[in-house]
């Protein structure tokens, strides 16, 4: 018996061999390829992110700029001067590779408050992504590069361009941090403009030519933020994010057409829960307490003089008084503007009555832990609502007012829970705007706000308008 070997040649198994390593060899270079361009496309990612975070320092730098010197006093703090490409600029650097630099066009001679603020951002990047980044950076001017450091390593740049508009919290007829409770007996808001012969008359709220601007507002996002209740509230009703608006029955919030239509609950479109406002504390006075005029007692006279009613306090514009205990009957006399920091008590009842004479003006600082506003109330001659204006400090932390008598004045307490009584059927009953922590109602008050507030107020401080990112090579 044959037994037939049939021979292969060694060589096909070789061949066999190096084919199945060639594919191997193939599987693992396209892997570690993919794994390659993966690596170098989240480096990539993070350096291109780690620039939006030096961007906004470049533009928190600038809204600080602002907020301290205003447009007219640039180039303060260690600004450049103005430059060929319009802007006034600042650079810095926050180490590692991390820098910025920062413009700011003021703008053009009588047009709107709203300067225009340029942020580059800089932020290292991998060495491998060399050729991806740009290496110098610098203070770009009318387009051409000045260096201004000489980085280790490459950077990536992004360039974001803001418009900055002057915000205040007095854009509203009531705002608070927390809850508002309208639950008072007809309870009114609407608005009117002070300088405006159409929205008003002699400077005066006038019913006939009232607006829809009546504004209330909080930040609180919580159920039941506001309780608006029956309350005929001309102008929208805003709460924090997932906030919600409690209306009566018989309320009605809307624009003026809406709410004298006798419609009831709130027209599409004017409740929302978008509030965001910055409501800054009052922290700089302006003027040191101690170094004023101090009124211990009881000391005044009559005014006019030797013919006039009698006052405990006779206050001259022009000057600044320091009174513990702010009670009595005050006069406020001249032609101008007077301040008074309260530190102790602010007690006003019985016959008790600010008069604030007509072309003067009274700014109030108070830091008594509450405050009470009853008596008389005020009688400000001036009739803008600017003429009285009551700052709550800190410290103030809870403001009453049942005075009878109409209000026409601005609050602002941030820290204080306001607590309003009384009312009555005076049509001028509240005249100007508030801002506080809380507001409770328990009164019937009609509220009128002066739309001019939100351009006249102090408190008015720059924030974002618009953002866009821009190309950082280009000339846009």
């Amino acid at each position: 018996m044959k037994i037939r070997i049939n021979n292969r040649p060694a060589g096909s198994a070789l061949l066999l061999a190096l084919f199945t390593a060639f594919i191997i060899c193939i599987t693992l270079s396209t892997y570690l390829y993919l794994v390659s361009n993966q690596n170098q496309t989240v480096l990539r990612s993070m350096a291109w992110n780690s620039a939006i975070p030096v961007v906004e320092a470049g533009i928190e730098e600038a809204l600080t700029q602002l907020h301290f010197v205003g447009i007219t006093n640039l180039v303060a703090n260690g600004w450049s001067g103005l430059q060929a490409d319009g802007f006034y600029h600042k650079t810095n650097s926050l180490g590692n590779g991390f820098a910025y630099d920062v413009g700011i066009m003021p703008p053009p001679a009588g047009g709107q408050d709203q300067p225009t603020i340029e942020s580059v951002g800089y932020s290292p990047a991998p060495l491998n992504l060399a050729g991806y980044y740009s290496t110098p950076w610098g203070m770009i001017l009318g387009g051409t590069l000045v260096p201004q450091f000489t980085p280790s390593t490459p950077v990536t740049k992004r360039k974001v361009r803001v418009l900055a508009k002057r915000q205040t919290p007095m854009n509203y007829s009531n705002l608070a941090k927390g809850l508002i409770d309208l639950n008072g007996n007809n309870v009114k808001t609407d608005s009117f403009d002070s300088t405006s012969i159409d929205a008003s008359t002699n400077k005066r709220y006038d019913p006939l030519k009232a607006r829809d601007h009546g504004d209330v507002a909080t930040n609180s996002g919580i159920v039941n933020a506001v309780k608006a209740g029956n309350a005929d509230i001309k102008g929208h009703v805003g709460t924090g994010p997932n906030g919600s608006v409690d209306i009566g029955s018989n309320g009605s919030i809307g624009d003026k057409a809406w709410v004298e239509s006798g419609k009831t609950g709130s027209e599409p479109g004017w409740v929302t829960d978008d509030t965001n406002v910055d409501i800054p504390d009052v922290t700089d006075l302006g003027f040191d307490p101690n170094g004023l005029t101090t009124i211990k007692n009881a000391s005044g006279g009559q005014w006019p003089l030797n013919t006039g009613p009698a006052y405990d306090y006779i206050l001259t514009a022009g000057n600044n008084y320091n009174i513990a205990n702010f009670t009595g009957r005050i006069i406020i006399v001249g032609s101008g503007n007077v301040k008074v920091y309260v530190g102790s008590s602010f007690n006003l009842s019985g016959q008790d009555q600010i008069v604030v004479s007509e072309g003067t003006s009274l700014q109030l600082y108070v830091a008594a832990p509450s405050a009470k506003f009853g008596g008389q109330g005020l009688s400000n001659m001036d009739t803008d609502a600017m003429s009285f204006q009551y700052y709550g400090l800190p410290t103030n932390t809870a403001l009453t007012f049942s005075a009878n008598a109409a209000f026409t004045g601005t609050i602002y307490a941030p820290e204080a829970d306001f607590t309003l009584g009384g009312g009555g059927n005076n049509t001028y009953d509240f005249v100007g705007a508030t801002v506080t922590k809380t507001l409770t109602m328990t009164g019937h008050f009609n509220f009128h706000y002066d739309e001019s507030l939100a351009r006249r107020f102090p408190i008015r401080q720059y924030v974002v308008f618009s953002w866009n990112e821009i190309d950082p090579n280009g000339v846009n």
